[in-house]
This record gives C-alpha cells, sequence and structure tokens, in this order.
C-alpha cells in the first residue's frame, strides 16, 4: 500500500489542543508510561468499573480489543509508523496515571512546541484507537460513554484542588522530573497566552494590553496569581474593559458567543439529515436532542467556530433577551466521524476530533440554552457549546426566565475549549463579519462580545 497523500506531519491541529509533532506526543506517553511504571497504584473506581465492563461483555471486549488491534494493522498511516498504546490493559493503566496530573503547557524544551498536549492527554492516548471501525462503535456505545462521564468527573475532581495548580509554576514535569517545562505562569507561556488575545480579530482596535496580569483577573502578588486550581486557571476571565461589547443599544448586532475561530455558516438547514456521513451535514433533530422547540428551526441557519487551548473558555449572550430553557445533553467522549477516520483513504485524522467538529454537534456532550431576542426579527435562537473530548463538561451559569443582556456570561467549559454554535430560525436573514477571512479550520480568533453578524 502506498503512502497516503494527506502530509501528517504538517497538518494544521485546529486549537492546537495536542502538539502537531508526533514526536512530542510519543515522547511525552513515554514518560507517561515511565510515571506509572515508578508509581504503580490500583485503579480508581471508576476506571476498574470501566475494565469490568468490558471484561464482563463478550462483544464489547471484543470490540475494544479489536480497535488497538486495527490501529496497529494502521500504524504505516501515522505520522511515526508505530502505536505507543497497544492493549486496553495498557490503555487503563495510563489512563490512571492521568488521573493524578495536571495538563502541562509546554514540552521538550528548548523546541517550545506550543500547547504541547494541554487538555487533550486522554485523546492522545486514543487518537488511532478511536479512527477505527471498532473504535467507532466502541465509543458509540451509550454505556461506554456513561463510564467515561464518570472517570472524567473524578479527573476534574483532582483539577479543581490547589494540588492541581503545580503546573502553574513548577519547571520540572512531575511524568518525568528529569524533564523541563515551561510553567503556565511562566514568562514564555504568559506571553502566548496574550498573544493569542492580542491577535484575535474584531470590530475595531484590539483593546487588549500587552502583559498577562493586565488581560486577565489575577493577583500577581500571589505565587499562583490567586488561581486556586488547574480549573480556577483555566476558566480565568478578562479584565473590565478587555472585551468591550460591539453595539451596545443596537439590538439587531448580534456578538461572538465565545473567543473563537469561525469554521463555517450553514443556511436551510434540515430537520434530520445523515450527519454521520462523510458530508457531516447538520442535522437539527439531533443537536437539540429533539427539543420541543427543534421545528422551529428547520430551515434556519447555524454557526459553528471552533475555540483554541491558549484562549479564553467561556460563554457570553450574543443577544439581549430572555433565557427560555437551559440543559445540558449527555453525549460521546471520543466519538469521530466514521469517515475522518481510517476509512478515509487520505488517512486518518491525526487531531481527532476537529475535522469531526459538524458531525459532534449531533452527537457529543454539549449545552443548549435558548433565548429569546429582544429584537423580534432574531426572536428565538439557541446557543450550543459542543464539548470534544476529556473537554466536556458543560457548565450553565444561566437561569430559565433569566433576562440577559448581550455580552453578559452564559456558562464556560472546564479544562479547556471545544466548539460551538449559533442556530437561528428560518427567515432570520443575517449579515457575518469575519474580518477579512473565510470560515474554515485555518481560520483566526474573533474576539468574544465582537460584532459577528447584523440581522437585516
Amino acid at each position: 500500500m502506498e503512502t497516503p497523500e494527506r502530509t501528517l506531519f504538517v497538518k494544521a491541529r485546529p486549537g492546537e489542543w495536542v502538539a502537531q509533532d508526533h514526536a512530542h506526543i510519543h515522547r511525552w506517553i513515554h514518560r507517561l508510561k515511565k510515571y506509572v511504571a515508578d508509581h504503580p497504584r490500583d485503579l480508581v473506581a471508576p476506571i476498574a468499573e470501566l475494565q469490568e465492563m468490558v471484561n464482563s461483555d463478550r462483544v464489547l471486549h471484543a470490540q475494544v480489543e479489536a480497535m488497538f488491534v486495527e490501529a496497529w494493522e494502521h500504524r504505516k498511516l501515522t505520522p511515526l509508523g508505530q502505536m505507543e498504546v497497544r492493549t486496553f490493559e495498557q490503555f487503563l493503566g495510563l489512563l490512571n496515571g492521568i488521573m493524578t496530573t495536571a495538563p502541562e503547557a509546554y514540552q521538550d524544551i528548548p523546541s517550545h512546541e506550543p500547547s504541547g498536549l494541554i487538555g487533550f492527554p486522554i485523546n492522545a492516548l486514543l487518537d488511532w484507537p478511536m479512527a477505527t471501525e471498532s473504535g467507532y462503535n466502541v465509543f458509540a456505545n451509550v454505556l461506554v460513554n456513561q463510564q467515561f462521564k464518570k472517570i472524567l468527573a473524578y479527573w476534574s475532581r483532582f483539577l479543581c484542588t490547589e494540588e492541581s495548580r503545580y503546573v502553574l509554576t513548577e519547571c520540572a514535569s512531575r511524568l518525568d522530573p528529569t524533564t523541563l517545562i515551561v510553567p503556565w505562569l511562566g514568562e514564555l507561556a504568559k506571553s502566548e497566552m496574550v498573544q493569542a488575545a492580542i491577535s484575535a480579530v474584531g470590530e475595531g482596535p484590539n483593546p487588549t494590553p500587552d502583559r498577562f496580569e493586565e488581560v486577565f483577573n489575577c493577583d500577581p502578588s500571589d505565587e499562583y496569581y490567586g488561581f486556586g486550581s488547574w480549573d480556577d486557571f483555566f476558566t480565568r476571565t478578562f479584565r473590565a474593559g478587555v472585551r468591550p461589547v460591539s453595539s451596545e443599544d443596537d439590538d439587531g448586532v448580534i456578538v461572538n458567543a465565545c473567543e473563537s475561530a469561525p469554521l463555517q455558516v450553514k443556511t436551510e438547514v434540515s430537520l434530520d439529515a445523515k450527519f454521520w456521513l462523510k458530508g457531516q451535514s447538520y442535522s437539527l433533530s439531533n443537536m437539540l436532542d429533539f427539543d420541543e422547540h427543534t421545528p422551529l428551526f428547520e430551515g434556519g441557519t447555524v454557526y459553528q467556530a471552533f475555540l483554541s487551548a491558549l484562549s479564553f473558555h467561556r460563554w457570553h449572550s450574543p443577544v439581549s433577551g430572555t433565557v427560555r430553557k437551559a440543559y445540558v445533553v449527555n453525549g460521546s467522549y471520543y466519538l469521530e466521524n466514521l469517515y475522518e477516520g481510517f476509512k478515509n483513504p487520505k488517512g486518518a485524522d491525526p487531531s481527532a476530533p476537529n475535522d469531526s467538529q459538524p458531525f459532534l454537534t449531533a452527537v457529543a456532550t454539549r449545552a443548549l440554552i435558548f433565548i429569546e431576542a429582544d429584537n423580534p426579527k432574531i426572536g428565538l435562537m439557541c446557543v450550543m457549546p459542543v464539548g470534544m473530548a476529556e473537554v466536556s463538561s458543560c457548565e450553565i451559569t444561566v437561569k430559565v426566565g433569566e433576562r440577559v443582556e448581550k455580552g453578559d456570561p452564559l456558562g464556560m467549559f472546564h479544562f479547556g475549549g471545544s466548539t460551538h454554535c449559533l442556530l437561528f430560525r428560518p427567515g432570520v436573514n443575517l449579515e457575518f463579519f469575519f474580518y477579512g477571512q473565510t470560515p474554515s479550520l485555518k481560520a483566526t480568533n474573533m474576539r468574544v462580545n465582537t460584532a459577528i453578524a447584523k440581522v437585516l
């Protein structure tokens, strides 16, 4: 078999959730293996439950074993031509090691690969197994997803403790003390986060200062800048004035709900579509989980954008209005579109599940926030933050019946960011603003609260 034409080594990784150079991932997994070997301990309860569930179900066990075997068989289609995680049992041990670690900012000094593995270390272990046909069946399993939800909840408890702050200040990796890392509150990492904020485009001049301490709410006199945990740091907020709201008095202007890069705009969206096929069409019934409001959006518009690792991870209201409904839909965590896996003749997506973002709107864990806009030309619309991989903890901070002004907080992702959609009913005629760029996986961030559309 000939090597696919897709140049996997240099393929962009939108959002930079995992390193572009697979050699970095390879070395990181080997450090994780060493860490697990040097610190043996029993599997934590939810991981042990996953092990028992798989081993007690003959069909599921066969599928799980097969996805690692299939990944190994496809290893020549991967950048390094090798597979670091060979078996389910090995995966469980490495997953267990992640439960007491926090995402590191940079690795492999002096190369400083931007973002390293950031919030997707589990995804790094499953990147290739999830790209197999057996992996698709495994991660489409409701019971498997329920168990991964428990595992991620267990990890989140650690990431919300003071102990998780070590990556903010320590210069040596916990996985291997001989490996230097750049702490999140070190000058290099801070400058990268500031640069991400400064480079975001939007209406008018960018008001972003050039120092981390002036961009984000923090206390630089404190060792950890006042952040109580890794999660507290990652859900940090902008200081007042850094992200002004465009056209506050014009309810015909819609603002960006997240600091995010535009992926695509689709109009005349179908109520039901074959979202699981190669084209990844939007399917409103699946996206909105068959909510009673779903038929109101048939033939309407979907705008989708993705968040990056170094950016702001909270959601803000794109319009002024009243919250009519708000809840979280449980879904998948490591499911990618089958045609973006090894079934793709050009090779599997090396940054899964980035190429599956439209598909994920119908299957992944997501929040649905229906807002009745003050402007009758907009009326009922929906903000839909969508989780990807371990970044699937969607917290809604508004309540039904609450009034929100344009730019007010709605909620946040924990442990990072993901992708999100804005849904509008048919008849809402919109002009979108992309500030000189074309929506795509190569697009750059637009500032949260900046104008992205106006109703005509």
